[in-house]
């Protein structure tokens, strides 16, 4: 590293411990950043399509995860590298602002750097090949625009939604029971949405799972389930008509805040404080039953004392149930969490039509249905499977679909998958590149060669030719003029989109081309790498 020398000659410091550190500059940091991007890509490249291939990641402490969610690979990778992590972290952003597609916009990235590199080595400046991405992602994103298209859908009409979301689950492990479940995100997700205020709120719909069963069994429930049942064995089992009496406080005596001692010096005294004991949980109780309450929900436990006078006294009880289940229960039976036994009214009672604990298998699992609830608009779905990691999987599948379904009520335009989109738009960008002078048009024309990248792993992932399936493609969207031409990993015989029905989200896709661009742009702007060697 150079020092710097002052009028005298003497040299002075300007980095604190300098020998230690390591630093590249200019071209060679510019390649070692690019390496590092292309590296993250090329481990996602695989899993990309329908016949995508999953991960396997162990963590620290042993814990397994099989995934082809990519935001889930690159967030359990556990990455070092500074520019590995922006790549990490572009995933999560798509995934947080769309919720699918993480994969592909790692995997344009990467064909977006590997282009760069190219131009590079040409000795193109990385500044106008940032600014050739920028302008040629401008026409990308116009170009969807002018391809997509929109589709009506109503509470009676929920094909279309679910044929989307039988897209996005077609890539992952449960795609047997695709229709299914694409039927319960759709169901969950229209259950909860504000359809005029074009809104969706995840947090209603509850992803709840159990190992057993099979993903056949998975099921959608219009009510909360929760995994605990009644306090006592001798309850019942089954409350038709349940008012419910949600309650935070414990169902115990108050205990002073402050420290204290209480001296009893006779068996008198005790008794006293025994009966006192017994006939505060004896008014509790009876408060419970003068309101109306025929269950009752409590935050925290209660000792076998209360237990056994709530089962004299025939009023049901859950106990150790967590805040936001809690907060779930109520929204669905329109009742009000009570944190005072004082202020518990009946006005305050949530009303559901059935509750009741039901049991799985031999293990003696039980959990409890809430159903039929005044106010449906707490959904859950409940996942059954042969292990955990299989039920794992489903729930971030699930997840997607209902992220792509809520994007679909957000905007309603779609794209043809498959490939078919991305083509379109690199036919549509290299024709835009002759418009630019200058050293731009070079970075536009690389940007077109880098959006083939998408289907060509799609096409290497299904088993066929890339370079043959991709140009066959691209001639027949030209020739025929219709962007819905695609890669038929399928093997359906067809390579019109439109005929498969695979759709992808508007704005999940531009959002991919807009992020990548981005990322990209602030990889190649990077000329100096300082970092603390390693010892």
């Amino acid at each position: 590293m150079a020092l710097a020398f002052d009028d005298y000659g003497r040299p002075f410091i300007i980095l604190r411990e300098q020998e230690q550190k390591s630093r590249l500059k200019g071209l060679d940091a510019q390649k070692s950043n690019i390496a590092a991007g292309k590296a993250i890509a090329r481990i996602l490249r695989t899993s990309l399509g329908p016949k995508g291939m999953d991960k396997i990641m162990q963590s620290p402490d042993g814990d397994i995860t099989i995934t082809n969610d990519g935001a889930t690979i690159l967030q359990l990778m556990d990455v070092d590298n500074q520019i590995a992590k922006l790549m990490v972290e572009l995933s999560q952003s798509q995934d947080y602002e769309i919720g699918d597609g993480t994969t592909g916009v790692v995997v344009m990235a990467g064909a977006l750097l590997e282009q760069a590199e190219k131009l590079l080595e040409r000795g193109i400046h990385p500044v106008r090949v940032a600014e050739g991405y920028e302008m040629a992602s401008k026409v990308a994103v116009e170009h969807l625009e002018h391809i997509s298209h929109k589709f009506t859908f109503g509470a009676n009409n929920i094909e279309p939604l679910v044929q989307t979301c039988m897209t996005t689950l077609s890539s992952k492990i449960v795609n047997r029971c695709k229709r299914s479940l694409a039927e319960f995100a759709v169901k969950a997700v229209l259950a909860v949405a504000d359809l005029e205020r074009k809104d969706v709120n995840l947090d209603l719909i509850k992803i709840e799972g159990k190992v057993g069963g099979k993903l056949e069994d998975t099921e959608l429930i219009y009510g909360i389930i929760v995994d605990k049942d009644m306090s006592h064995p001798q309850m019942p089992k089954q409350i038709q008509d349940a008012h419910i009496a949600i309650l935070t406080c414990p169902f115990e005596p108050p205990k002073p805040k402050t420290k204290h001692k209480v001296d009893i010096d006779t068996v008198e005294k005790f008794q006293t404080l025994r009966l006192q004991e017994q006939k505060y949980f004896d008014d509790m109780v009876q408060k419970c039953k003068d309101v109306g309450a025929t269950l009752v929900i409590c935050q925290w436990g209660f000792d076998d004392e209360a237990n056994h006078l709530l089962m004299n006294r025939n009023l049901p009880a859950v106990r150790w149930v967590g805040g936001v289940e809690l907060e779930l229960i109520a929204i669905a039976t329109g009742g009000r969490i009570v944190p005072r036994f004082q202020e518990l009214t009946t006005e305050k009672l949530g009303k559901a039509g059935l509750v009741r604990e039901k049991s799985f298998g031999t293990t003696k699992d039980r959990m409890l249905y809430i159903e039929q609830c005044a106010n449906s608009r707490a959904v859950t779905i409940f996942i059954r499977g042969g292990n955990k990691m299989m039920i794992e999987e489903t729930k971030r599948s699930i997840h997607d679909a209902l992220c792509v379904a809520r994007n679909l009520i957000r905007n309603n335009s779609i794209v043809y998958g498959g490939g078919s989109a991305e083509i379109s738009c690199s036919v549509a960008v290299e024709a835009a590149a002759d418009k630019y002078p200058g050293v731009e048009q070079y970075a536009i024309r690389a940007f077109a060669d880098a959006l083939d990248a998408v289907p060509m792993a799609l096409a290497e992932n299904s088993g066929l030719q890339p370079i043959e399936t991709l140009t066959a493609v691209k001639s027949q969207q030209i020739k025929e003029n219709n962007p819905c031409c695609g890669i038929d990993c399928n093997d359906v015989g067809t390579n019109d989109m439109r005929e498969q029905n695979v759709f992808e989200t508007l704005i999940g896709k531009q959002q991919q081309l807009l992020l990548a661009t981005q990322v990209v742009k602030m990889i190649l702007k990077i000329d100096d790498v300082i970092s603390p060697s390693e010892y």
